[in-house]
């Protein structure tokens, strides 16, 4: 079928052409006479006709030429153009975009000018009020001011009474000395001594419980207080009933009388490093590792207070012997905090380059009285926190402090198994107590003075309690009961018991 079709297709070609020959053979016949018509004077002109066609022939070449330049330039402007409509489109594109971003950006800006409106207004509110606590701020200095005047005056004027006091007292002991010289020349030393003494304490709290001290030499208790080690023991002021701190973060109060156990504090979050007790003894306040003090209310048992404000553990505390409101403690961070116990924190810090071991107030309460890892004995002024004096104490650290009843005398051990008594007025060496057997325990071991400064008794790694006459010098007395190192030993303020505790936890009472 398909050839058919070919065939068909070449027939309906042939047929065409046969037709456009036959048209074009009658054109041409019906065309001649004009074709002649025509010719005969172009025939005639000859030549004319002839240089005109080649002018025009020639006109028709450079037509050609001039309309070849003309489509080529034509086709250049066409592709220029083309190039030049799609360039148009992109910068009308970047066009629509760029309006876009400046609509975007003109809503920004709206926004931001909003907001710094906002910020405007907040300056100007800090400004203002800056400008009312700069005006509160001198206001405030103007009243410092006036206020360190006065206080100044009034300093001065304390001085001035506390000279006056000096005076008065030194010309009290003047009489004093002389007497006893009296006496003592008399042959009555020992009877001098007793009656100044009983005129003396009759005029102290407690007075009428006051029994001259002895040399303890038996045991009374043995109490197992605290598990760990027991590294703090004291008496309350005037009272038998003893105190005592340890490792297993409790307080305890025992009956001397009969050894048992009256009370146990909680709440301490450490092991309890150092004790003190204010003078009424209505709290008890613990120096510990967890680096804070806490204060207890003997009576209810609670925790009042616990004064945080120290980097490192606490070793030493003591309390102000004229009121029960100020306390100062001693830290391993290299620091002497002074606490307001009405408030509950600190109104002082005094900073210094070697760490604190002990620690204890002058009878005035004035002075902090410090005994270093150094070896030196510093005096503080407790208001201003200045450094008093200082006096190198002993060869390695100093761990323990006791002051005598009058204030007159400090005791200071040391890691160089020295014990040296040290007058609070000039810082001379006024005696110093030793002996071949005693070795200090630990950087906190605790040597105490008897109530009537007569006695010295410390512990050492042994087990022993040594006990010195603080007029001779001399060991008077050696008790042998523990079987760990003793690390503290406390004198009841009555003249006896004398109490020790040891490493082990264990804590012997002496009559």
């Amino acid at each position: 079928m398909e050839v058919s079709r070919e065939q068909i297709a070449r027939e309906a070609i042939e047929h065409a052409l046969k037709a456009l020959r036959k048209r074009h053979l009658l054109e041409e016949g019906a065309h001649a006479p004009a074709y002649t018509a025509l010719t005969k004077p172009i025939l005639s002109q000859g030549s004319e006709w002839k240089e005109k066609a080649d002018n025009l022939e020639v006109e028709l070449h450079q037509c050609y030429k001039a309309q070849s330049r003309l489509s080529d330039q034509l086709v250049a402007e066409v592709a220029e153009s083309r190039a030049s409509k799609a360039l148009l489109q992109e910068k009308e594109a970047i066009i629509a975009d760029l309006q876009k971003e400046l609509t975007q950006t003109r809503d920004e800006f709206s926004q931001l000018k909003m907001e710094l409106d906002e910020k405007v207004k907040a300056v100007e509110l800090l400004v203002s009020e800056n400008k009312e606590l700069r005006a509160q701020l001198e206001e405030m200095t103007i009243k410092a001011k006036n206020a360190e005047a006065e206080n100044k005056m009034l300093v001065d004027r304390w001085m001035l009474q506390k000279m006056q006091d000096a005076e008065r007292l030194n010309e009290a002991n003047a009489i004093y000395e002389d007497m006893v010289d009296r006496l003592r020349a008399s042959g009555l030393e020992k009877f001098a001594r007793q009656q100044v003494d009983g005129v003396v304490r009759q005029s102290e709290d407690g007075a009428e419980f006051y029994v001259e001290s002895t040399i303890p030499s038996t045991c009374k208790n043995k109490i197992i207080a605290h598990e760990g080690g027991c590294a703090s023991i004291l008496f309350e002021d005037n009272s038998s009933k003893l105190i005592s701190g340890g490792q297993d973060r409790s307080i305890k109060l025992w009956d001397t009388n009969t050894g048992s156990l009256s009370r146990t504090l909680y709440g301490c979050l450490g092991s309890v490093l150092d004790l003190t007790i204010t003078h009424d003894n209505s709290s008890v306040i613990a120096a510990s590792s967890s680096n804070n003090l806490y204060v207890w209310d003997v009576n209810s048992g609670r925790v009042r207070h616990t004064l945080t404000g120290h980097m490192d553990k606490v070793c030493a505390v003591d309390v102000s012997k004229i009121s029960s409101r100020h306390v100062v403690s001693a830290a391993y961070d290299r620091s002497i905090k002074v606490w307001d116990l009405q408030k509950g924190y600190c109104t002082s810090t005094i900073i210094f380059a070697s760490n604190c071991n002990a620690l204890c107030f002058s009878v005035d309460g004035q002075t902090i009285c410090s005994g270093h890892v150094d070896g030196n004995l510093r005096l503080w002024d407790i208001q201003t926190g200045k450094l008093l004096s200082e006096v190198a104490a002993h060869s390695l650290a100093i761990t323990s402090i006791s002051l005598s009843r009058n204030g007159n005398v400090v005791l200071t051990s040391g890691r160089d198994n020295l014990h040296n008594l040290f007058d609070m007025r000039s810082l001379e060496v006024c005696g110093t107590l030793r002996a071949s057997g005693n070795r200090v325990a630990s950087n906190w071991s605790r040597s105490c003075l008897s109530p009537d400064d007569n006695y010295v008794a410390s512990g050492s790694v042994d087990g022993s309690v040594y006990i010195w006459s603080v007029s001779k010098g001399d060991i008077v007395g050696s008790l042998k009961e523990h079987n760990a190192p003793v690390l503290c030993c406390s004198w009841s303020g009555l003249g006896k018991p004398l109490a020790s505790s040891d490493k082990s936890g264990v804590v012997h009472t002496w009559t």
